[in-house]
């Protein structure tokens, strides 16, 4: 049994990313899963380990680690097999940025905590007692205004000429790690990917990858 513990959630974005990153890297571990709709983050036992109360988190030499895009820093500093980041200033700088578009810019908006306050402030009572039928029409509008919107600023900085077979170059890294679990939310949320060609192609490309089929929330639901 590896003592690589990653506290996980099967359709958290963020421990899907850190999925994805560890299957590239080959990396063995433990998943126990802190279920965000029961409440597991908020309990005592898992604030002790992030007291965030956030997914995904990793204890991994020692260390309990959190955020994920410092956690795929972290694998990658101390396990450079299979690099998820370019040497170079300019192509690190690239990959650092568009990951961060996704990470920060989509994601951000769209987490469980954002879209429910947005939905609670924005739904309230009605008078024909639709108010369930509201409040998720609300959280899908949301969604897809959010997603598609940043999804679309994503294609345009990936069509500069530098991307391969993949977001940067011809093997996946750190954008693809990020991309894929915002395009399986998109595609959860019934975005039209309408105007993505290349990261549609992309996509497609890193989901018939081992590491990326192992990742894949449906693949994860009882971790």
């Amino acid at each position: 049994m590896s003592d690589i513990i990653l506290y996980d959630y099967w359709r958290s974005s963020a421990s899907y990313r850190v999925r994805i990153a560890l299957g590239l890297k080959d990396v063995e571990y433990k998943a126990i899963n802190v279920n965000l709709l029961a409440g597991g983050h908020r309990e005592n036992s898992f604030l002790e380990i992030n007291p965030q109360g956030l997914v995904p988190a990793l204890t991994i030499d020692g260390h309990t680690l959190t955020q994920s895009l410092a956690i795929i820093d972290y694998l990658d500093t101390t396990r450079p097999q299979t690099p998820l980041l370019p040497e170079t200033a300019h192509d690190k700088h690239r990959v650092q940025a568009i990951s961060h578009a996704i990470a920060m810019e989509i994601h951000s908006v769209c987490n469980l905590r954002v879209a429910e306050m947005v939905v609670k402030l924005s739904s309230g009572d009605t008078e024909n007692g639709n108010a369930d039928v509201n409040r998720s029409e609300i959280r899908k509008a949301w969604m897809q205004h959010n997603i598609s919107h940043g999804l679309h600023g994503v294609e345009a900085l990936l069509n500069d000429g530098r991307s391969g077979l993949y977001c940067h170059g011809d093997e996946p890294g750190l954008i693809d790690c990020c991309l894929i679990p915002q395009v399986y939310n998109a595609r959860r949320w019934e975005c039209d990917l309408t105007g993505l060609p290349l990261i549609t192609t992309i996509s497609e490309r890193c989901n018939q990858l081992k590491a990326f089929i192992a990742a894949h929330p449906e693949n994860n639901q009882h971790s």
